[in-house]
C-alpha cells in the first residue's frame, strides 16, 4: 500500500504517517529525512545535494527524485509507504508517477488532512515548549498546571519556535496553496484523493484515515 499525505504546515501529516506506518508496516518516508541520510551516507546524489544546500539553493526535483526512487527499491518499502511532504508541486507528481510505473508500482490512496486556515494558525502561533525536557505546551489549549512551571520536568524555562507566529505561518499557508494545493485537483482527477477533517482530536483523525485505509484493502 503506497500512500501519500498532503495538508498544509501544522495539519499534523508527520503524527498521522507515524501512526499509520507502525499500524501497517509501512515505511515512512520524508524527503528531508533522506536528503541528510544520503548527504551524511556520502552517496553520489548525497554529494550532488550536500553542493547545492551549502550554496543556500533547493535541491533540484531530479535529484530529490532520484533518492526516493533508490530508497523505495530497499526491500524495507516492499510492504508499501508513505509519501510525507512530497510531492509538492505538479512537476513532482508527474516524476512520481513515472518512477512508481518504471517500477511497476502505483499510488493506491492520497489523503488530503483539511483545516480550518484560522484554527490553524491559532494553532501553531501558540505553540512552545519546556527549554529543559521538550514538553509541548500552547497559549490557549494546553498551560502548564502550576503557571510558568513544567509539569513534567519541573523546569521554569520555555522556548518558542521564531517560526511559530502568525505572520510566519500565514506565509508558510500561501506558500502551500500556491504550490501544492493544485494537487489536490490532479489526485482527484485520478480518482486516488480522499479527505478527513484535520480539525478533530488526533486519534479521531487516525480513525478516519484508517477508515479509508479498510476500504482500500477490502478493494
Amino acid at each position: 500500500m503506497n500512500l501519500i499525505l498532503l495538508g498544509p504546515p501544522g495539519a499534523g501529516k508527520g503524527t498521522q504517517a507515524a501512526a499509520i506506518a507502525a499500524s501497517h508496516g509501512l515505511i515512512q518516508l520524508s524527503t528531508g529525512e533522506m536528503l541528510r541520510a544520503a548527504v551524511k551516507a556520502g552517496t553520489e546524489l548525497g554529494r550532488q545535494a550536500k553542493a547545492v544546500i551549502e550554496r543556500g539553493a533547493l535541491v533540484p526535483d531530479e535529484v530529490v527524485v532520484r533518492i526516493i526512487d533508490e530508497r523505495i527499491a530497499r526491500p524495507d518499502c516492499d510492504r508499501g509507504f508513505i509519501l510525507d511532504g512530497f510531492p509538492r508541486t505538479l512537476g513532482q507528481a508527474a516524476a512520481l508517477d513515472d518512477l512508481l510505473a518504471a517500477r511497476g508500482r502505483q499510488l493506491d490512496l492520497v489523503i488530503e488532512i483539511e483545516v480550518d486556515d484560522a484554527a490553524l494558525i491559532e494553532r501553531i502561533s501558540g505553540r512552545y515548549a519546556c527549554a529543559k525536557c521538550g514538553a509541548g505546551y500552547h497559549d490557549k489549549f494546553k498551560q502548564p498546571k502550576t503557571p510558568g512551571v513544567c509539569d513534567v520536568c519541573g523546569s521554569t524555562e520555555f522556548l518558542r519556535r521564531a517560526d511559530d507566529n502568525a505572520e510566519t505561518v500565514k506565509n508558510r499557508l500561501m506558500a502551500y496553496y500556491k504550490e501544492t494545493s493544485p494537487l489536490i485537483g490532479y489526485y482527484f482527477a485520478k480518482g486516488k484523493l480522499k479527505q478527513v477533517d484535520g480539525m478533530a482530536p488526533i486519534p479521531e483523525v487516525t480513525r478516519q484515515i484508517e477508515r479509508l485505509l479498510a476500504d482500500v484493502v477490502a478493494a
